[in-house]
């Protein structure tokens, strides 16, 4: 009797210490297949090209191809709702911007968009620029302020769609300046653009990427920018203006659903940080005025809840809901 039970100790012992090896093993062996990327953008946007760009750059790294898949819809809620509750195997990502975080207040997800992820990494920072059309005689954002006090609501700003980040930005900028606009949403920040241009709205806060070449034409005018940045360095910050509460940016990253293996989310992080901090990459997108930001996933993941705090308190404090 205590033969068997010494065997039987020892078989279990046996299997708990190959047990121990079974991980490492398995990390070892990812990725065994194709990855998909869930971009919750439509194709052709700067969330697409980011997702694409990263995607290209991981697929050499990793041995096997990252597809980027598109699934517009519901404010981004419905590629988001795929990839979270995707297998938890490593096989599926997430593209995510900032309005991820106001998604998660303004909608009402499936999900916990806070303890059902696991951060992978952020892709970038991009500098938001406020821009108005040239028929706008506001030369800085004090000059802008004045017109909205002394005709309220007679300004006009665009948005790629109510309850995203461009229109949560500007209604920030508006309630700290203690100003209203008529906010004119489009399905879009091209859209928007587009009437920027022709006049028939007035304002737009877009992303250096969509905001710059038509700055450089003199077909808008920027009146503030969030962070200073070499791309155009003459554009003064709404911190510099009296406004410093405004600086953040857009912002893209990669989450997963939670679950997937540590050792995974630790190989995909340092090969992502690895990808951004090449000179290519990062000096194709300091061109558009975008930051590489790479960095530890507890990185990440601090910032989505520092986001969506922030966003939780300005709706709640201002009671904007969507159109």
């Amino acid at each position: 009797m205590a033969r068997g039970r010494v065997m039987r100790r020892r078989s279990f012992l046996g299997g708990a210490a190959t047990a121990g090896l079974v991980r490492p093993a398995f990390a070892d062996s990812w990725p065994s297949r194709p990855i998909k990327l869930v971009a919750p953008f439509a194709p052709g946007g700067g969330s697409d090209f980011t997702s694409r760009l990263i995607a290209e750059k991981l697929s050499a790294r990793l041995g096997q191809p990252m597809i980027v898949d598109n699934k517009p819809g519901a404010g981004g809620n419905l590629g988001a709702e795929i990839a979270i509750k995707a297998p938890a195997d490593g096989y599926t990502f997430l593209t995510i911007s900032g309005s991820y975080t106001i998604n998660s207040i303004l909608h009402t997800p499936s999900f916990d968009s806070l303890n059902d992820i696991v951060a992978i990494g952020q892709f970038t920072d991009e500098p938001t620029i406020l821009c108005v059309h040239p028929g706008v005689s506001a030369k800085n954002l004090e000059e802008l302020v004045k017109i909205g006090k002394r005709d309220p609501g007679k300004l006009t700003f665009g948005s790629s769609g109510p309850g995203g980040l461009v229109h949560l930005g500007t209604e920030f900028f508006l309630d700290a300046a203690g100003i209203r606009a008529t906010h004119v949403p489009y399905r879009g920040t091209a859209l928007a653009l587009n009437d920027l241009l022709a006049g028939n709205v007035q304002i737009l806060d877009g992303g250096t990427t969509t905001m710059l070449p038509y700055i450089k034409n003199g077909q808008v005018r920027p009146l503030a920018i969030t962070k200073r940045i070499a791309a155009a360095p003459d554009i003064a910050t709404y911190g510099e203006q009296g406004y410093p509460a405004l600086e953040f940016n857009l912002w893209h990253g990669m989450i997963g659903p939670k679950g997937i293996p540590a050792e995974i989310v630790t190989r995909l992080n340092a090969e992502l940080d690895a990808v951004l901090k090449s000179p290519e990459v990062s000096g194709r997108l300091a061109a558009d005025g975008v930051i590489a930001v790479g960095g530890a996933s507890e990185s990440f993941m601090a910032t989505i809840r520092t986001e969506e705090k922030r966003w939780r308190e300005f709706i709640q404090r201002t009671g904007i809901k969507l159109d």
